[in-house]
C-alpha cells in the first residue's frame, strides 16, 4: 500500500519511523546548548576561567610582580614567569601555560566525559532514545555541544587574561627568552596560534573522555579516567629510557606551542603534534560511536 493511501511507505517503515518523522528534528542542537548552559558544572567551569586570571593577577600584585627573585619553579615555563608582568600578551600567555597541563585538561574532560555518562546515571538515557532519537544523532549533538563549551572555556580564559593583563601591564611586545621581542600585532597572532594549537591538542582529551563516557554509567569515572590517563602519558613521556616510544604518546607534542615564541617560528613539532592529535581524537570518537550504537542501553 502506498503512502498516498494513508499508509506508511516501504521507505519509512525500513527507516524505522512513522510518516513525517525526521531524525534531524529530534534533540535540536540549540536545545542541548541551552540545557547544558543551565547545569551548575558548566557555569562553574566557565566562571573559573574568568576567575583564574584575576587570581593570578592578585598573586603577582601581592608578590610584588617579580617572579625572578624567588624560586619560580623553573622547568619549561620558568622563563615565562619573569615575562608575565611585562605586558598583556605575556600575561595571557603565562595564564595559558600554567593552565594547559592540568586545568584545561580537567575542564575539557568534564565537558566531554560527563554528557552521556550522566544521562545514564540519571536513568534518562533510555528515554531519550525512546523519543526516538537516533543513537548516532544523540552522540553527535552531545559531542558538538561538549566541544563547543570546551572551546568557549579556552577562549574565555584567553580573553579574560588578555583584557585584565593589558589593563594592568599595558600593550607591549610579546617577550621571549629565546628570541627578540615580537611586536604586539604579530604577538597577538602568535598568541592566537598558541590557543589554536592547544585546542587541537585538547581534542585528544575530549576524544578519550567521550569514549569513557559511553563506556560507563559513572560520570566521575569518565572524567577522572581521562585526566588520569593524560597524566600517565605525561609521566611516561618524561622517561627517556622509553626512547622513540615516547613519540607515539598523546602528550609528547603537548608543549610544541613554545616553538611559536621563537623567531622564526619553529613549526615542525606543531605539525607533528597536530597530526597526532587529530588521529588520536578521530580514533577515540570512532570507537565511541561504534561502541554506543551497538551496546544495550539499560539505564
Amino acid at each position: 500500500m502506498s503512502a498516498v493511501e494513508g499508509r506508511p511507505s516501504v521507505r519509512s517503515r525500513a527507516a524505522g519511523g512513522a510518516v513525517g518523522w525526521r531524525s534531524s528534528a529530534t534533540l535540536p542542537l540549540w536545545a542541548e546548548v541551552r540545557r547544558q548552559a543551565t547545569r551548575r558544572r558548566t557555569q562553574m567551569a566557565l566562571g573559573f576561567m574568568v576567575l583564574l586570571p584575576v587570581i593570578i593577577l592578585v598573586a603577582f600584585e601581592f608578590g610584588g610582580g617579580n617572579g625572578g627573585d624567588d624560586d619560580n619553579g623553573g622547568g619549561a615555563f620558568g622563563s615565562l614567569v619573569d615575562l608575565a608582568t611585562s605586558g598583556g600578551l605575556n600575561f595571557a600567555l603565562f595564564c595559558l601555560a600554567v593552565s594547559a597541563g592540568f586545568l584545561l585538561v580537567v575542564v575539557v574532560a568534564l565537558f566531554c566525559g560527563d554528557p552521556i555518562a550522566s544521562e545514564a546515571s540519571w536513568g534518562s538515557l533510555r528515554y531519550l532514545l525512546a523519543i526516538p532519537v537516533p543513537r548516532a544523532r544523540l552522540l553527535a549533538v552531545k559531542l558538538v555541544v561538549a566541544l563547543g563549551y570546551s572551546l568557549l572555556a579556552l577562549l574565555t580564559l584567553t580573553a579574560t587574561a588578555l583584557l585584565i593583563g593589558t589593563l594592568r601591564y599595558g600593550w607591549h611586545p610579546l617577550g621571549s627568552t629565546v628570541a627578540a621581542a615580537i611586536p604586539p600585532g604579530q604577538g597577538l597572532l602568535r598568541l592566537l596560534g598558541v590557543v589554536a594549537y592547544l585546542a587541537v591538542i585538547l581534542m585528544v582529551v575530549a576524544g578519550l573522555a567521550f569514549l569513557l563516557s559511553v563506556s560507563t554509567d559513572a560520570a566521575l569515572g569518565a572524567v577522572g579516567g581521562a585526566v588520569l590517563l593524560w597524566i600517565l602519558s605525561s609521566i611516561l613521556d618524561q622517561i627517556t629510557a622509553l626512547g622513540s616510544i615516547r613519540v607515539g604518546l598523546p602528550t609528547h607534542y603537548s608543549d610544541a606551542w613554545l616553538g611559536l615564541l621563537s623567531t622564526p617560528p619553529q613549526v615542525d613539532d606543531l605539525v607533528k603534534g597536530t597530526i597526532a592529535a587529530v588521529c588520536y581524537a578521530t580514533l577515540f570518537w570512532s570507537v565511541a560511536f561504534w561502541r554506543f550504537t551497538r551496546k544495550d542501553i539499560t539505564s
